[in-house]
């Protein structure tokens, strides 16, 4: 097959990825009032392509899909500043979902495949929690409590929805590489 073949069939696999993701971050458990949500594994789509395509494929669909996040749903900053709106951007979604793309690399070290599925998988949603809290420290800091202190907030808030997300896109990708270890195997585009 050719080179030409070979990415042209990546792509449409990784706009699918990017296409699933999307209907299930639709379809919430339940959502916070100042942004962020509980999903069906919406984030497993993107860690899927890290493993099968590596890293420079994961990072550029989770980017897609991070604008395509702020089309659907944008939640404008409390202040109306461009830092503020710049830091939100990025921190609320371009390096938020970018950063799933990096599963694989994460995974690497460990020579037991199943190991490194579910530690590359919770390294990048702790990333994404981390983007998160960030994003409430520099930029939603206006919206917690006056007796709580903003770090504090921040991890409180951010640790409400994204421990559950973390914790079920981790048994999602564990029962998922039990049941069909070859979703997780690299693509060679040679032989594609």
């Amino acid at each position: 097959m050719t080179k030409t073949y070979s990415k042209t069939r990546t792509l449409v696999e990784c706009a699918l990825m990017i296409a699933i993701g999307t209907v299930l971050a639709q379809i919430k458990v339940f959502e916070m009032p100042n942004g962020g949500s509980v999903t069906l594994l919406s984030m497993l789509p993107f860690v899927l392509v890290s493993f099968r395509h590596g890293v420079k494929w994961g990072l550029f669909t989770g980017f897609v899909n991070s604008l395509l996040q702020m089309l659907l749903g944008f939640y404008a900053p409390p202040s109306n500043t461009v830092w503020a709106l710049l830091g939100m951007i990025l921190l609320d979604y371009v390096l938020a979902f970018s950063c799933l793309g990096l599963a694989c690399v994460f995974a690497k070290p460990f020579k037991n495949k199943l190991a490194g599925v579910a530690v590359g998988t919770v390294v990048v949603c702790f990333l994404r929690f981390l983007c998160s809290y960030l994003s409430t420290v520099f930029v939603w800091f206006s919206t917690a409590p006056a007796d709580m202190p903003v770090w504090l907030f921040g991890i409180t808030y951010n640790g409400a929805y994204m421990l559950p997300e973390l914790i079920l896109t981790t048994a999602g990708a564990i029962l998922l590489y039990r049941f069909a270890p070859m979703l997780f195997s690299a693509v060679d585009a040679k032989k594609a």
